[in-house]
């Protein structure tokens, strides 16, 4: 799959978070722009492409800008990874990492964190009592995982207004998501403790997310591409 104008692009998922194992999938998140002057036809240009083998998400700029300031945390940790895990970086890239604490506001980020983490929970209530397959308790101890994982940065992005990508103790988080994946129960005293810490707070981000700058990065991205094609077809 080839997309062009890609802006920024990196390696996410359990790699980034340092819980991958050997033959864990290396997972790849990126934004590309859409050419300017395909953004004005009858039709829209196509917004996300996925592929498998390699496995990598590429989202259009307006809409990752728009998963962003939802609070999205798969979106969101794309301009808080760790310099050494950016494959692609463009100077629009540069500066959309420079904007990052615009797309914050706390209820977002509480409701879209601790959301996902629920659905986490809900997989693993319908799993029973542990007495499954070998492939589910694998699939129910990553689930469990990410939980955990989700608990904690969410909690951290609401209370200091930071993200950190890698966990501290990856051990911990598998230890964890074994002890689920024998006994599910084991994950609700962890969310109930996480639910009480939001509410406890105090939180560091503001009650909305600040869309002027991301408005005005997204136009930059806009001119930039159009002067681009501009400059092409003068020169065809």
């Amino acid at each position: 799959m080839t997309v062009p104008n890609i802006l920024l692009s990196g390696i996410v998922g359990s790699t980034a978070y340092g819980l991958a194992r050997p033959g864990s999938d290396i997972d790849r998140l990126g934004l590309f722009a859409a050419p300017t002057e395909e953004l004005h036809g009858l039709r829209r240009p196509k917004e996300s492409h996925v592929s498998t083998a390699p496995d990598r998400t590429l989202h259009e700029a307006a809409k990752w800008c728009r998963l962003a300031l939802g609070g999205n945390p798969t979106a969101m940790e794309l301009v808080w990874l760790p310099d050494d895990l950016y494959e692609v970086r463009t100077p629009l890239g540069d500066e959309l990492i420079g904007i990052r604490t615009a797309f914050l506001s706390a209820k977002r980020v509480r409701d879209a964190y601790l959301g996902y983490a629920t659905q986490q929970f809900r997989r693993l209530e319908t799993r029973g009592d542990g007495s499954f397959s070998a492939d589910t308790r694998k699939r129910t101890a990553k689930h469990a995982r990410h939980l955990k994982r989700l608990c904690g940065q969410g909690l951290e992005l609401y209370t200091t207004g930071r993200l950190t990508i890698r966990v501290e103790n990856p051990e911990e988080y598998h230890a964890f998501g074994e002890r689920v994946a024998a006994d599910p129960s084991e994950a609700l005293p962890l969310l109930r403790h996480y639910e009480e810490a939001f509410d406890a707070g105090p939180t560091a981000l503001p009650d909305e997310p600040d869309e002027a700058p991301v408005e005005a990065w997204l136009r930059r991205v806009r001119a930039h591409f159009l002067a681009e094609a501009a400059h092409s077809a003068v020169g065809a």
